[in-house]
């Protein structure tokens, strides 16, 4: 299963819904990402894919500061699963991959 490209989250938060995108490429066998949301860009950590579940870390700044821990179930373009802000309450993920432009690989 490929998740490589440029997928659009939508995350429901206890302060509101959150928009945020996240980028996946290979690089040395692995992978490896970016998440850009609330004016700030921070790199992944922990990325797994395994069979169609994808998992990873991140922290944010912006609400507030938080590590995130991220579990999504992967069906084609579309994404679901959970945000988990440490000891706080999971949140509903929601997402969707952009398509590729014109003369783009992955």
């Amino acid at each position: 299963m490929s998740v490589e490209g440029t997928w659009d989250l939508s995350i429901s938060t206890p302060i509101g819904r959150i928009k945020a995108t996240v980028e996946f490429r290979r690089k040395d066998g692995g992978l490896i990402g970016t998440a850009h949301g609330a004016g700030e860009e921070v790199p992944l950590s922990d990325v797994v894919l395994d069979s169609d579940m994808l998992t990873w870390k991140q922290a944010v700044t912006k609400p507030m500061r938080l590590n995130l821990a991220f579990a999504v179930t992967i069906d084609g373009d579309t994404l679901t699963g959970t945000s988990k802000p440490g000891r706080l309450p999971a949140s509903k993920v929601i997402g969707e991959r952009r398509p590729l432009q014109a003369g783009t690989r992955c």
